[in-house]
């Protein structure tokens, strides 16, 4: 980027990064809050996100950082691959498999998930993301921290909710419910107001709330809020001692194929998600810029293998920060890498008051991050969209909240085929009469433009149907693809056409033809056709 464009967006830009701060800075503790991470590790994605991918990246407008999108696989992965350091490995594993996607210019792999399928992981995201902050919220100490349904110490996604009755937390309660008015208030009232409640945002105002309330309770016996209910990160006494509180990757467990399986999924569902974004933005942006997907694939791998080696989550474009941005006027990718020093200032000079901030309130922030995930309202267009869309969308939402994030994602693509299957099978021709006269049907059939083997059982069952005596005209004018399979099928049928009486007349861009002697050779000798 040159640098007069730098001072002439350095007016939109500074503004612009200082809300994507406020609005980042919560988040990456709270997402790190909900992955079952230290919390640190979401700080660090943040700074990475904005500092190497912003600066990486070919997105004018887009923010990177962690995801709540990802908080499912790291929270799973964390447990099931025996620490976080193995974890972390997997990380760096997913930039490189990530950045190999960028080389190999697969961007265009978002087109290739049905939209449903998508919609109900990130529906089904939220709503896990509700069931598990919801204990937090009323500052229950120590909900199981699991993103499947069936957890690891036997109970599941409601049990934690059913079992907080014992546990609530005055304090934590009430602040969390103050911090929950204040951020519906500001995003449905008061950020319409004046432009400084869109300077000041909303999760910002509930943190500041949240500390003034802790440190005044301090010392009371009922209404103050407990250590183990804050934010706890690394407090250095230097320099160096800031320095020590980085993890490293475990690099001894590189052979093990749990530790590959996961690269490949955080690779995977980060590049979909960061894809997904990136058209959002792109079509937010004012300029409506168009950013280079497979530049963005190569800037989020060398993220996500930075984040990793210094023991930060996976990092993503986001939705939430990159909106932030373009509504507080950000022009350039400067807003986003200034936003990433203002974390990392943050992290050095003002730990200890990091540490003030209620656990509880972080989960109203996430409360409303998993709504905006789960509105009702796309369940409702999801509906009248049709069955075909609906169908994949609540089957991967289901199997989420109730197996866990791989297998309703499995279950969503795979219901999602079925669909594209029967569609396939419903579409491969349409068939009509068009004249009865002299008691012989005239019945013409129009092949789609491609017909492959999954049609074979549609054509099969009307041919078998057509009545003896019948003319049967076969339109494959705009027929590109016929497969060989299909060609067969018709082949068959001229043999059993002859003993029920049947005419064929086929129509093509050669021309008309009356009952071919070989369906092979005719259709071999068409071009367009296979």
């Amino acid at each position: 980027m040159k640098n007069s464009n730098l001072l002439s967006n350095l007016k939109h830009d500074l503004p612009a990064s200082i809300v994507v701060f406020f609005v980042a800075l919560p988040l990456c503790l709270g997402i790190a809050l909900a992955s079952g991470a230290p919390l640190f590790s979401g700080l660090i994605a943040g700074i990475i996100g904005g500092i190497v991918v912003g600066s990486l990246s070919g997105s004018h407008v887009g923010v990177s950082g962690p995801a709540a999108g990802l908080a499912a696989i790291v929270l799973t992965a964390i447990g099931s691959l025996g620490g976080f350091e193995n974890f972390l490995l997997a990380v760096v594993l997913g930039g490189i498999i990530q950045f190999i996607f960028g080389i190999l210019r697969a961007g265009i792999i978002g087109y290739y998930f049905p939209s449903s399928v998508i919609k109900g992981m990130l529906t089904g995201i939220g709503i896990i993301i509700i069931l598990k902050q919801i204990p937090y919220f009323f500052g229950y100490d120590s909900p199981e921290a699991d993103f499947s349904f069936l957890q690891s110490d036997g109970e599941n996604s409601f049990t934690g909710i059913f079992n907080l009755i014992n546990y609530i937390s005055p304090g934590a309660t009430l602040i969390a419910a103050a911090s929950l008015g204040i951020l519906l208030l500001w995003s449905k009232v008061l950020s319409k107001k004046g432009k400084i409640f869109q300077l000041i945002q909303g999760p910002l105002v509930a943190v500041v709330v949240g500390i003034i309330y802790a440190v005044f309770t301090e010392g009371s016996a009922f209404w103050q809020i407990k250590a183990e209910q804050l934010v706890s990160v690394p407090v250095p006494s230097d320099f160096s001692s800031f320095l020590g509180q980085f993890s490293f990757p475990n690099f001894d467990q590189i052979s093990n194929p749990d530790i590959w399986v996961t690269a490949f999924t955080i690779a995977l569902v980060a590049s979909l998600e960061t894809l997904l974004c990136v058209e959002a933005t792109d079509k937010l942006d004012p300029d409506k810029r168009v950013t280079p997907t497979n530049r963005e694939l190569i800037a989020q791998g060398a993220g996500n293998f930075l984040s990793g080696m210094i023991g930060g989550l996976p990092v993503t474009q986001v939705i939430v920060r990159s909106s932030a941005n373009i509504q507080s006027g950000g022009k350039s990718k400067l807003s986003a890498i200034v936003h990433g020093f203002f974390l990392l200032i943050s992290v050095l000079l003002i730990p200890t008051l990091l540490n003030k901030i209620p656990l509880s309130v972080l989960a109203a922030i996430l409360l409303i991050v998993g709504y905006n995930l789960a509105k009702p309202a796309l369940f409702k267009t999801m509906f009248q969209l049709g069955w075909e869309q609906f169908t994949p969308f609540i089957v991967t939402i289901l199997g989420i909240v109730f197996t866990d994030l791989l297998v309703g994602i499995g279950l969503g693509l795979a219901v999602g085929i079925v669909v594209i299957l029967i569609k396939s099978f419903q579409n491969s021709h349409f068939l009509h009469i068009e004249d009865k006269s002299n008691g012989k049907h005239r019945i013409k059939m129009t092949l789609a433009e491609e017909v492959t083997f999954i049609n074979k059982g549609a054509i099969l069952k009307e041919l078998d149907a057509l009545p003896e005596g019948t003319l049967l005209e076969l339109d494959v004018k705009e027929t590109r693809f016929l497969d060989y399979d299909i060609i067969e099928i018709l082949e068959d049928f001229a043999i059993k056409a002859r003993q029920r009486n049947i005419s064929i007349k086929i129509h093509s861009e050669r021309g008309t033809v009356d009952n071919p002697e070989s369906f092979v050779d005719f259709f071999n000798q068409i071009p367009k056709s296979a």
